[in-house]
Formats: C-alpha cells, structure tokens, sequence
C-alpha cells in the first residue's frame, strides 16, 4: 500500500509505513528499494502511538488493522491527531453487522482472522464520531456467510478449532451473516 501511495503522491509527496514489527520494517525497505521509492519511509511503532507528529499527514490509509488493536479508541484519536485539518482517512476493515458469540471472541484464531476484534458497526462509527471525525461513512464490501467462515478456517488449517466453536448451541447462527469487510471513510474538520 505504501508503495502504490508512494506513486501516486508524485515526488514532492512523502509517505509513511508504519508496523509493530522490525521484520516487517526491514522487508517493506527491501521492497522499497526494488521498486526504486525514495519518497516513502518505513516507521516502528504502534497504530495507538503513531510517531508523527501532530497535523502532520493528509490521508491517513489502513488496511485490515484497526480490528487488531486492543484499544480503538486510542487508534482513531491518533489518526484524528496526526491528520491535518481538512486531511481523511481511507480504512478498509472487518466490522462485526451485530454482536458475536464470547466463545468466539475468545477464540484466537478468530483473532488473526481478524474477526474477534471487529466493532459493531454502529459503535464503529460512534467511536469515530467521538473521536472528532466528520464525514463519516461505513460502506460494506462483502458479507460473510457462515459457509465463507467455515472456507477459511480450513484454507487456515483450523477447521477443527473453529467446529469446536461453532458447535456451541445458536453459534452457527450468530456467525453466519455477522462479519463484513467494509471501507470506513471520515475527515477531519478544518478548525
């Protein structure tokens, strides 16, 4: 994403990657330097403590991230602080359509299938809303059927962990359905 960023920003723009871990940082600079980016850098750090500074950014760019973070909150008050005013953000999510089972929040492979830590989606856009953002838009792009879930769990090699799951009584049905990859949009307003 930073690389394609990179070009479309021209020369005079600059972009930055941010990931929590250093082998992550030093792939995405070997990648850079195949690609022959040099407006793009590549920060260590946490999307809870971004090391900007503030009003430093035009368009904040995410990519199935946030339903990582254990505070959420923290993540959407440092995109609003690093966005210039009048700057947006672009997020691209999984966002839970209505409350999930504990049983399946609990489970961590629904954590690194990145549905376990998805908001409801009107407590998504609350949380934006508090946060200081305007604009803000949920569009969903796809809907996940409890036959999409059982798909993955076994391309993940996790079918017998996810049965386990989802044989608890009424957990069929309140997966199937519940989780949507979405594009978030919202801006920060101009002082």
């Amino acid at each position: 994403d930073v690389l394609l960023a990179a070009r479309r920003v021209g020369p005079t723009g600059r972009v930055y990657g941010l990931d929590i871990t250093p082998e992550m940082i030093e792939l995405a600079r070997r990648h850079q330097v195949e690609a022959g980016v040099s407006n793009a850098e590549f920060l260590l750090g946490r999307i809870e403590e971004i090391p900007l500074p503030d009003a430093s950014v035009d368009v904040i760019v995410s990519n199935c991230v946030i339903n990582l973070s254990g505070d959420k909150d923290a993540v959407f008050s440092e995109m609003y602080r690093v966005l210039r005013p009048g700057g947006r953000i672009a997020v691209s999510d999984i966002v839970a359509r209505r409350e999930l089972p504990a049983g399946v929040r609990a489970l961590m492979v629904a954590w690194t299938g990145c549905v376990a830590g998805a908001l409801v989606q009107d407590d998504y856009l609350a949380r934006l809303d508090a946060a200081g953002f305007t604009e803000v838009t949920l569009t969903p792009e796809q809907v996940y059927s409890l036959a999409d879930i059982e798909r993955m769990a076994a391309d993940m090699d996790v079918s017998d962990e996810v049965r386990a799951v989802a044989n608890t009584p009424g957990t069929p049905e309140a997966l199937d359905n519940a989780a949507m990859s979405a594009h978030i949009a919202a801006v920060r307003p101009l002082d």
